[in-house]
């Protein structure tokens, strides 16, 4: 995300500053099904870092993976990746095919290697290695070939 970004919520802009619990309590539960809720926003500022602030998340609930799959499908490819890296954090195996289907799309940014790189699953080597080729983009090309290494050996780079 560029610098200085931020989302119109207020309400997110809260949880960035870490000042909105999402667990341990009834309030904290009411805000983590809010950001479920914005994951769904139609300002894309808003469903942009709702997706992101779940993905990174350490709650891992039925609600949770499911607004991940379902922000899976965005229109938007930031969007889409940002999910996908939830859903590798949580579940490899249902996370497999959506990073599958996304690396053999024209687009790519960072949560989508950093999806492949969780995952390190041999299967996404073949898709990996169009997205290795030099993009002018050198951090972006870096996790690109960090992606691939960790799917040749079959296990996240350490």
């Amino acid at each position: 995300m560029a610098e200085g970004y931020e989302p119109a919520s207020e309400f997110l802009r809260a949880i960035i500053a870490e000042d909105v619990p999402l667990a341990g309590s009834y309030f904290a539960d009411a805000n983590l099904r809010r950001l479920i809720e914005m994951t769904h926003d139609k300002d894309f500022s808003n469903r942009d870092w709702a997706t992101l602030l779940l993905a990174q998340e350490d709650i891992d609930t039925p609600e949770v993976r499911e607004a991940l799959l379902l922000a899976a499908r965005d229109t938007d490819s930031v969007v889409r990746a940002q999910a996908l890296s939830g859903l590798a954090q949580r579940d490899k195996a249902l996370a497999l095919p959506l990073v599958q289907s996304e690396l053999l799309g024209d687009e790519a940014c960072l949560s989508l290697f950093e999806a492949a790189t969780m995952i390190a699953d041999p299967s996404l080597v073949p898709m990996l290695h169009a997205w290795t080729e030099p993009s002018g983009d050198e951090f972006l090309d870096g996790l690109a070939l960090e992606a691939l290494a960790a799917c040749q050996m079959g296990k996240p780079v350490s």
